[in-house]
């Protein structure tokens, strides 16, 4: 599943919506609407997310999120390291290889470990 599926099939269930209604609502297949849950389809497109929001009625704030999540939502991630030390390559090789072995709590220190560092990159600017 991807954070976007995850948070669409949220909003379905909080709503009391099948995927079958906000499937006919939206204009496409429950197949898609299923794939997309299940992490089986890519990031959606701006059309769509604009859609989805439209349909549950979202305010900026809600929909900014649903943006930023659909953003991180594509089930197979390329990581360009061209021109950057080794390293990094190795690293993103690395985490490639071993991600579906790695318990949720590791995911999630791995995530806030990551978090803080953008954080105190950004405020030094």
């Amino acid at each position: 599943m991807t954070p976007f599926g995850e948070a669409v099939r949220r909003l379905r269930r909080e709503r009391g919506v099948s995927q079958k209604q906000m499937a006919a609502a939206l204009g496409v297949t429950p197949a898609y609407l299923s794939a997309l849950e299940n992490g089986h389809r890519g990031r959606p497109s701006f059309d769509f997310l604009q859609r989805v929001a439209g349909y549950f009625n979202i305010i900026w704030d809600e929909a900014d999120d649903l943006f930023r999540v659909a953003s991180h939502s594509h089930p197979r991630v390329v990581v360009d390291t061209t021109g950057l030390p080794a390293a990094y390559t190795a690293l993103a090789n690395r985490l490639a290889t071993e991600i579906r072995g790695l318990p949720p709590d590791a995911v999630t220190e791995l995530t806030e470990t990551l978090d803080r560092i953008v954080f105190l990159r950004e405020k030094a600017r």
